[in-house]
This record gives C-alpha cells, structure tokens and sequence, in this order.
C-alpha cells in the first residue's frame, strides 16, 4: 500500500490504542481485564523499574517537570484499539477529567450485550452513572443503547451497541466503525 494508503493523505487507517493514566497500574489492569476481557501484552516500563524522568521525558510527553513515569502497560482488547495504561506522579497532578473539561473526555466500547457488559463494569469495581439508554436521534433504533459508567478510580467510559440500522444511515454513505 503506498504512503497515502486506503486513508488518503497520510494513510490513516484507524485508532492504534488509547492512552490511559491511572492512579494505580495494577488495580486498572485487574479492572480492564474482570470488565472488558482484556489481555496483558507486554511493559515497556515494568512495574518496579527506575521511573523515568527529566528534559527528554517531560519535552517528549509534554508534562510538567518533576514528573516521574513510573509505569507503562499495554493491554490488549477482544477487538478494535488496544489500552495503554501509564502510572505518573508529579505535584500538579489532578483528578480525572469530566465530560466538560477539555480534552479526551472518555472511551466507548462496542459491546453486544449493554446489559451484561454493564454488570461487568460494576462487578469489576466501575459504576453506572445510569440504567442503559436507548441512543436517540439520528443513531436511533430498537437494539441501540448507550450508557456512561466511571471506572474505579472515576475516569469516564461509555458502552454503547447499535446492531440494528440508525436514522443517519439515510443521509449519508459514510457508515460508523463497528468491530
């Protein structure tokens, strides 16, 4: 395939993973794998090693001085972006941003049951924000239900399943990723 690939200009094909700071590497792990059936791949940083740290690491990432990287773990999903997980401390750190705050508000994840993949999420320590919805609108249909739900240390995901054809589908050819 050529530089421009399938994508067009730079050969975007997709999302490769999303990046995912937590507060404690091992307790995010048990939790992606109890909820989501996630794999450990491999720690370019295992647990333990010297942490990372200085002019490179901070210019690189783009974080605060003094920070320390004291982690990194990559997960892999049953389909679709894998999860890298990353263990910092620095003294500016905050808690987990809202869907109001900007930036990367939160993650969803395609499932085929949102009920049982929600009882998942909360046996392994997330909680509902609420019951499952039906997905309203333009993204709506009999089998289309969404539902935001925090992980054990507050970051947002959303579960979200649309098996049966949605009202945009009438109004474009451009058709949404669905593993």
């Amino acid at each position: 395939m050529s530089a421009a690939g399938a994508g067009g200009r730079g050969g975007v094909r997709g999302i490769d993973h999303v990046g995912l700071t937590v507060p404690d590497i091992d307790e995010a792990t048990r939790f992606f794998v109890a909820a989501f059936d996630a794999q450990v791949m491999y720690s370019p940083l295992p647990k333990g090693s010297p942490p990372r740290y200085g002019a490179f690491m901070e210019q690189r990432l783009g974080v605060p001085e003094r920070t320390l990287q004291h982690t990194i773990r990559f997960l892999r999903l049953p389909n679709g972006p894998g999860l890298e997980l990353f263990e910092f401390t620095n003294i500016t750190q905050r808690d987990p941003a809202v869907p109001t705050d900007f930036g990367w508000q939160h993650v969803a994840f395609y499932v085929d049951d949102i009920h049982a993949a929600l009882e998942r999420v909360v046996a392994a320590g997330g909680r509902a924000l609420t019951e499952p919805n039906l997905l309203p609108g333009v993204e709506a249909g009999p089998g289309n239900w969404f539902v935001y739900a925090r992980t054990p240390w507050d970051a947002t995901l959303e579960l979200i399943t649309y098996p049966d054809p949605q009202p945009y589908e009438q109004i474009t050819s451009l058709r949404r990723w669905r593993p």
